[in-house]
Parts: structure tokens; sequence; C-alpha cells
């Protein structure tokens, strides 16, 4: 794994890439006015609500609140990770990608040895499969569970043979192998410290292939008596069960576009239905399904489906699944939930029915909107006022995880629904309070003032003409904790004059993976409805206005504790001063 891409890289190649060429060369794009249009490639439409703007290097819909730079919409239309997107457009640019070192990230140099170990053990698991003496009673075991070599081959399938040393031996020829097989939890050391002995004996092999197809760890079912039924490698530098899937390599590669991906609980079932030719199915290691597990099938799919046990254990993880979802369901996403009758498995149960039952199965999985509220009304008595009450008490918090979107609103409506209650009333008390905008002076300034405080339209107008910033001497106020949002408006003003020329998108790059990530990208499709507003004019009015705010909240915070404890003498006069000022207005 290579360091980290340089940040000054990812400007230049923001402001070198034009975001249409790389949208309209995958989604037909029609000029509109200073911006183009199309029918949105993330959910379906009939009219375009999809905009592409030029000038700011930006995306957004209308209808599904997708948005982003050239890197997202590659990361989203293309399914690709990060570095996979600037390599791509980097190549389009005929630039090469550099890299810093001394970065938080990995240096190829100390995990490649650990991707060539695993991949050499995965052969050696291969190997051992089709000729150790012992091997029979795993081929034994795979037949019965009617798997053919050919499905065993596409999963690469190994053995690891009984006996503590076989692995070791084979791999561990020098110090650095050695220390690479226990870094990868592929041996263990003895508490005794006298050697190390495998971690996997006498157990069916399933490799675990990261996006890449690199083996990263294993999952091993146990053939004899020894617990645990199932072992997986430990967390290492290239493995993290809560990032990888077991079979999602598989899947991406056995179907060219995927529209689809069923979540199951074991490799066994994975690899028993792609030998009835269901080529979409995937694992979490060990654990429940994690928001990067989500993020990462959002990212290749439209549509999720979890698939359970249907006893109260099966019902309880489903539940689980659905919490983590939500904060990830926006438009355009879908997660469905299917319970399998009592005693079956994916496995059993598809070998029962045959593959064409079972995909009926899939297609009639229980949508998460029935799920969540035929849960929550299956433990109250919704013919009552003060059941109907519980229900709306316990789904709020629940629905309050769901993005803005226009699913988030149609569960409101379903919850209102249900309980008998005004949707509108529901939906405001689902929404944290706001401050009231401050009135406006003028007609123009209405116009140019998208959000509900000064702090948030400065933002706002400095992500539609970063060029404004060059003309900002000095801020009139500091940032303070009491006026939200000073914080991020001086970061933003100081990057833009530290780099002048940025367009909005590259802007928008810099606080990829922050929380404040999220607000900027609203702020960003933001717009003024007057053409020719003086904009600089209104830049700093809004910083006279956030001057007065952080003047009001310090006067307020000295107030406060001249109540509770005698100001010393720098607090005195710096009272002294703020009421001054105040007095003398702007």
């Amino acid at each position: 794994m290579a360091g980290r891409i340089p940040q000054a890289f990812i400007d230049e190649l923001l402001t070198r890439v034009d975001i249409v060429d790389v949208i309209d060369a995958r989604v037909q794009l029609k000029k509109a006015g200073r911006e183009y249009k199309a029918c949105c490639p993330f959910h379906n439409e009939k009219t375009p609500s999809f905009t592409v703007s030029q000038v700011k290097q930006f995306y957004h819909c209308f209808g599904c609140g997708a948005h982003g730079t050239a890197i997202s919409f590659l990361m989203e239309y293309e399914h690709m990770e990060f570095p996979e997107a600037v390599e791509d457009l980097a190549h389009m640019a005929g630039l090469e990608v550099p890299h810093e070192s001394g970065s938080d990230t990995i240096p190829q140099s100390t995990t490649q040895p650990h991707y060539d170990l695993l991949e050499a053990a995965a052969e050696f698991f291969q190997q051992q499969l089709r000729s150790h003496p012992q091997a029979n009673h795993a081929v034994d075991y795979l037949k019965a569970r009617g798997l053919t070599g050919e499905v065993a081959a596409r999963f690469a399938i190994g053995f690891a043979p009984p006996g503590w040393d076989n692995l070791s031996k084979a791999l561990g020829k020098d110090k650095a192998a050695r220390a690479s097989l226990v870094e990868t939890g592929l041996v263990i050391e003895r508490d005794d410290g006298s050697g190390v002995y495998d971690r996997f004996r006498d157990r069916i092999q399933f490799p675990i292939h990261d996006r890449r197809g690199r083996t990263v760890g294993f999952g091993g079912r146990v053939l004899g008596d020894d617990t645990p039924k199932y072992l997986n490698s430990p967390e290492s530098s290239v493995f993290h069960k809560g990032r990888e899937l077991y079979g999602l390599f598989e899947a991406r590669k056995a179907v060219r576009k995927l529209e689809r991906i069923l979540v199951v609980e074991g490799y066994m079932d994975v690899v028993a239905l792609a030998q009835f030719d269901i080529n979409y199915a995937v694992a979490t290691l060990g654990t429940a399904t994690t928001p990067d597990h989500l993020e990462r099938l959002y990212r290749t799919v439209p549509e999720v489906v979890f698939c359970f046990d249907g006893d109260r254990a099966g019902r309880a993880a489903a539940w689980r699944a659905l919490e983590n979802t939500l904060p990830v369901l926006r438009d355009g996403r879908e997660a469905r939930f299917l319970f399998l009758p009592e005693g079956e498995d994916p496995d059993t149960l598809v070998r029962k029915i045959g593959k064409q039952a079972f995909e009926q199965r899939i297609t009639g999985a229980v949508p998460l909107s029935d799920f969540l509220f035929d849960h929550l009304a299956s433990q109250l008595d919704t013919n009552s006022i003060d059941g109907r009450a519980r229900l709306v008490d316990q789904a709020r918090p629940l629905l309050a995880r769901l993005p803005d979107s226009i699913f988030r609103q149609m569960m409101i409506e379903r919850l209102a629904e249900i309980a008998h209650t005004d949707p509108v009333r529901l939906s405001q008390r689902l929404e944290p309070a706001h401050e009231s905008p401050p009135p406006a002076d003028t007609a123009q300034a209405a116009a140019a003032r998208p959000g509900k405080s000064p702090v948030r339209d400065a933002i706002a107008l400095l992500l539609y003409q970063p060029g404004l910033a060059e003309a900002v001497e000095e801020l009139p106020f500091q940032a303070q904790d009491s006026v939200p949002g000073t914080a991020l408006l001086t970061e933003l003003v100081e990057l833009l004059q530290r780099r002048p020329g940025l367009n909005t998108g590259a802007i928008l790059e810099h606080w990829r993976g922050r929380e404040e990530a999220r607000h900027l990208n609203k702020l960003a499709n933001w717009k003024p409805l007057v053409e020719n507003l003086d904009l600089a004019a209104e830049l700093n009015g809004l910083f006279a206005q956030v001057a007065q705010q952080v003047t009001e909240r310090r006067i307020s915070q000295l107030l406060e504790n001249e109540h509770q404890r005698p100001l010393d003498d720098e607090e005195k006069q710096e009272l002294k001063k703020l009421l001054l000022a105040r007095a003398a207005g702007p």
C-alpha cells in the first residue's frame, strides 16, 4: 500500500480535469444555461434533476441528494475506492500520482511481504487439498456439501492438514518470513517462547480477498472435533474484518453488472449459493455488518438483502443490521430482509428448493420499512392511543438516523399513518431546533443568503465564488466555540488565501472524511437568485454580522462569569472594550 496522496496533487488534479468530461463519458449530459443536466445515474427518474456545474466542478442531484466532485463521482458510479479514482483521473490528465512517505498509511515496503506470504499460504493450502495423504476427508466433506471442483477452484478453497508446523516449515524459511507468519496470524507464538505453531490445523481453508483480489486472511472450517467451528485470521496490517467481506471480489468478478447483493452468515453459504449459480452472495467475517461494510456494498449495488435465520437470534441479528444500515440509506439505496425457515441456512435451503425458488424468496424479502414498523408494532398495542404514542417514541430516534432524503420523509409519513397523527408535526419533532434567520436588509441580501446564520451564508458565498477570499485582509472576528461554524469559516478563508485558484470541487476534497464535509457539500449547491449582486460587499456585511455575534456571545459569557465570581483585571478591561464597541455600533 503506497503512502498518502499529497493534498496539493489532488488540488492540481481537480483544476486540470473537467468534471463535465468525466461524467459525460459515462452519462449523457445536456447543456442547460450555465450548467449541464441529465437523468440521475444513482436513482431512477424520468425528469432530469442531476446537475453538473463546470464552474464549481461539482455535481448535485435534487432528487436523491447525490453530490460531490469528479473523484466522488468515480467512487460512486464506478464503485472505486479513493486511490483508484485519483489514479483514474490522473491517467486522464497525463499525470503520475505521487505518494508521501512517513504518513500514517503503512508503506508498500512493509505490507507487500505480507501479501506475498498470504498468497503463498493460499497456494500451499490448495496444494494440500490436492495431494496431502489426509486430504480425503476434506474432499469428501466438500463433495457431501455438493461442491464441484470448478467452484472450489473459483474460491481457491484449500486444506490445512493436521499437525502443528506444516505451514511454518513450508514458508518460514528465514527470519523475515517467520516474522511475517506471526504478524499475519498464520502462526502463533508459544507462551513459553519456545517457537511457533500453525493457527489453522485440520480445517477447510477459505481465502479472504480484498477488493483487488489480494489474499488478506483466511477462514477455516474445522473437520474434526476442535473448536471453534469457524476460525478467522486475526486483525493485521492488511486484514480488517470490519471492512472486508468474503465473496465480494468473487461476486464482482462473476457478474459484470451487479444489481443486488445477498449478505449471509457463513463462508459455506456463499460457496454453496455460487454452486447453484447465485453469484452475488457475501458473508461478514464473524462480526455484525459494519458501516464500512455497508458503504462498500452500496458503492457496488443499489440493493442489499440481509439473510438470517427466522428464530429469535436471527431476528435480533437482523435488527442490529437494520440499525447500522439506517445512517447510509440515502435515496437510491434499498435494504431488505430475508428470514429463512427454522433449522435452515442458505446452503441447506438452496439444495432443497433449487435456484429459482430460492431467488423468488430473495425477490420477496421484507423491505426495511416493513421490518422496522412491524417489529416495533409487534411489541405494542397500536389500537390504543398509548400504544401508538409509544410507537412514535420508539421510532423517532431510528428515523432521525436516516439522511435527509425523500425516503426519510416517506418513512415519517408512514409512521404518521400508523400512529394516526400529522406527518408535518411529526417531521418537525424529528428535526433539531434551528435559530431563526436574521432579517434581510434588502431584497438583494435576502436572495443572496442561503443559510440560517451569517456564518453559513459566508461559507456558501466563498464556495460559490472562492476568489472573494483574496480581498479579505483580516477577519473582524476570532473563531469561538459559542458561535458554531466560526472555526470552519476561518479555516476556509485561510485555505483560499493560501491556495488561490481552487475551484469548489478542489475545496471540498480538503474536507473529505471530516464531519464538516457534509455541511460544506450542502452549501456548495447554493447560487444567488438575483444576478449581478455585489458579492464582495455582501461577504463583508456577513463578516460584520459574525463579528457582532461573537462580540455579543463573549459579553454574555463575561457577564455570566461576573455573577458567579469577581472578574479579574484582564476580563474587566475586555468587557469594557466590548461594551464600548457595541455602543459605537458598526
